[in-house]
């Protein structure tokens, strides 16, 4: 049986257009809803590395459905949440996860935009300050 979820899908597999499709989950649903709950959570938090902007359970590229397939055997095998990242993680590296931790490696990506706006109000500050200081020198009676 096929689940079906809508996402765009454009000339690619990953959905990056603007007619609607269906990113198909060839994966039986599980009996129990509370095991398909994790399941589906699961998919929604590791990125698709194809698409890159978008999570596995919504891409419909071939290595997206490898990894929905890989993750339903492991929540079947009754492996954990934390086992399945883990794996995934340490095959893919921290960019599978959708959200990724911050560490010194991610330290930057985390706290960049926030030096970028600084330096950027600090310039704005400065401009601001000199103009003030500056006599008018267009008007003259």
């Amino acid at each position: 049986m096929f689940r079906k979820s809508i996402t765009l899908v454009d000339f690619d597999a990953c959905g990056r257009g603007v007619s609607t499709g269906w990113a198909i989950d060839s994966e039986p649903p599980f009996a129990d809803p509370s095991t398909q709950v994790r399941y589906t959570e699961l998919t929604h938090e590791l990125r698709c590395l194809v698409c890159q902007d978008e999570t596995v359970a919504d891409s419909n590229a071939e290595l997206a459905a490898d990894f929905r397939r890989q993750i339903h055997d492991m929540v079947a095998a009754g492996k954990t949440d934390a086992e399945i990242k883990a794996y995934m993680v340490k095959r893919y590296g921290d960019f599978v996860l959708y959200k990724p931790p911050v560490q010194s490696n991610t330290a930057l990506l985390w706290v960049g935009p926030f030096i970028l706006l600084l330096i950027a109000l600090g310039a704005v500050f400065l401009v601001v300050r000199r103009r003030a200081e500056q006599p008018d020198q267009g008007e003259t009676p």
